[in-house]
């Protein structure tokens, strides 16, 4: 994987991802395909909407059908008809939110499966091991997600097994007997390329701890953790904002799981390159539809005759054939059809939100471009 700049305003930038599966602009929306599918939508469609990147969870795969399986049919590409780059997930804040179900030792967590409560152990070694047979390009190191509020002293102790971790999920990846052996005994097999996860709560020190340990480790790119986990928008962008310019300039830079509109525009001011949410796709099946205008809630009685598509500036699917009176009547009516016209409507609004990021900084505007946002995602239609 290489991973070149091509132009910046004030600390946004844009760049380019080369992998062995294409090229990913950035600043990009990874698409979220939890289980191997965004959900109503199919690989295909996601193409013509102009996604270069998806994003699957070895959590959730491992789990069922299974990793091995997938590796038997031809690796996770070939599985679910997808031949572009894919990142996975290692499944750590999958294991995080099952506190319940989990416990978390030195050596990795011991949890029950919220499918049908069977035992399991997921730690270094095994996140790596799981992430190659699925033949992923970027993998995720596994780590532990501290949840908001926690003290100091637990944050730290966490931090300290996530850089644990994370130096063992590396060491794994070049050892003889790791990931480098799996993937010389299967020619169809690559080691993919590794990014380290920024852990550290809400407390700076430990997240300039973090990312100073994780440089010290090396990995092919960089992700911060352990947001958007229900601390208050401020703490957010504190962090976003603090941690954005000590991250390696010459890497990839990840900013996992934040994907509100608003969130994002704060990230790519700060630098960031990459982000995942599954927030376009939930709400699309919620009926919330993300316009030129503003957020749409089409149940709403005001479009029950509205013969407008949904947003006239959009040139999605959805937009160029049919009304926001037939939405709103296909939701109202728990249509399958519904799901997918919606999902199509907002991953194509989010894709081309990011591709006109790209354009804002390439003329250095970005700064009136989300002041422009910031205006229309202030307020709801």
């Amino acid at each position: 994987m290489q991973f070149s700049l091509i132009n910046s305003d004030g600390q946004s930038r844009t760049g380019a991802i080369e992998t062995s599966r294409g090229l990913v602009r950035t600043p990009v929306f990874m698409p979220v395909g939890t289980h191997g599918t965004v959900k109503a939508v199919s690989t295909d469609e996601l193409k013509e909407m102009g996604a270069e990147i998806m994003l699957c969870n070895a959590y959730h795969l491992y789990l069922r059908p299974g990793y091995e399986i997938i590796k038997q049919l031809g690796g996770l590409h070939k599985f679910i008809n997808w031949n572009g780059p894919i990142l996975t997930d290692s499944g750590g804040f999958q294991v995080y939110s099952l506190a319940s179900l989990r416990k978390i030792m030195e050596t990795g967590v011991e949890f029950r499966s919220h499918l049908d409560g069977s035992l399991h152990f997921l730690g270094p070694e095994k996140a790596m091991q799981i992430q190659t047979a699925l033949g992923s390009d970027i993998a995720m190191v596994f780590d532990e997600c501290t949840p908001y509020p926690s003290e100091y002293e637990y944050v730290l102790k966490s931090l300290k097994l996530t850089t644990k971790w994370a130096r063992q999920c590396k060491e794994f990846m070049s050892s003889e007997f790791g990931v480098k052996s799996l993937a010389a005994q299967n020619s169809k097999l690559q080691t993919p390329n590794l990014f380290g996860i920024i852990q550290g709560g809400m407390f700076k020190d430990l997240r300039k701890r973090s990312i100073e340990e994780l440089m010290g480790i090396g990995f092919d790119g960089y992700a911060v953790g352990g947001l958007s986990v229900g601390e208050p928008k401020n703490e957010m962008y504190g962090i976003i904002e603090f941690i954005g310019p000590l991250m390696p300039a010459e890497k990839p830079r990840y900013l996992m799981g934040v994907g509100d509109l608003l969130d994002v525009l704060v990230g790519v001011e700060n630098g960031f390159d990459m982000f995942d949410c599954v927030m376009p796709t939930r709400n699309a099946r919620n009926g919330t539809l993300f316009t030129s205008r503003g957020r749409i809630s089409i149940k709403r009685t005001e479009f029950k005759a509205d013969p407008n598509p949904l947003d006239p500036d959009c040139g999605c699917y959805t937009c160029k054939n049919y009304s926001r009176a037939y939405l709103r009547h296909l939701f109202l009516s728990k249509e399958i059809l519904s799901m997918r016209l919606n999902t199509i409507h907002n991953l194509y609004f989010y894709l081309k939100f990011f591709n006109m990021m790209q354009e804002a900084i390439s003329n250095k505007t970005f700064s009136r471009f989300k002041k422009h946002w910031e205006g229309i995602f202030g307020q709801d239609i």
